[in-house]
């Protein structure tokens, strides 16, 4: 007996192993602000540029759950797509984002389940130097939707 493809009602089907997706934003003040507004974290970091440059940061850096954040809509937008949720997340924070920087965040599917919607994924953010800002694995899940 076949067993049941979990991924049946989903709006993009399954994915394939090795399958890749990416987007990039350009940071800003504003996106800063914006999650400062949701989370209250207003650390100096963020908004202080003396305090800032003087740190080892030498500049204003966004908040580390901006940077992620790209991760939400590369999962819910791009690849595995609608529906998708994270179940798990392992990050590793090794370089700050800066306000200008422009980061892209990508993924590479490294195995699905075929019995249910869920995938482990790599996902890295790198700014336009290239340089890897953040790196580390995560598992999805994603529920069958109606599309309107």
């Amino acid at each position: 007996m076949t067993p049941a493809n979990g991924w049946t009602g989903t709006l993009r089907g399954m994915p394939v192993q090795g399958q890749t997706a990416k987007r990039s934003k350009t940071m800003h003040m504003r996106d800063i602000e914006l999650y400062t507004e949701i989370t209250g974290d207003r650390n100096p970091l963020h908004y202080d540029e003396r305090a800032a440059r003087e740190s080892v940061f030498g500049g204003l850096i966004v908040q580390g759950g901006v940077t992620s954040g790209l991760l939400n809509a590369l999962v819910a937008e791009d690849l595995p797509g609608p529906g998708s949720v994270f179940l798990d997340m392992q990050l590793k924070f090794v370089k700050a984002v800066y306000v200008g920087d422009t980061a892209s965040a990508s993924l590479e599917i490294m195995s699905v389940r075929e019995d249910k919607p869920i995938c482990k994924i790599a996902v890295e953010v790198r700014n336009q130097k290239g340089e890897v800002c953040l790196s580390g694995q995560a598992t999805t899940y994603t529920a069958p939707l109606v599309q309107t």
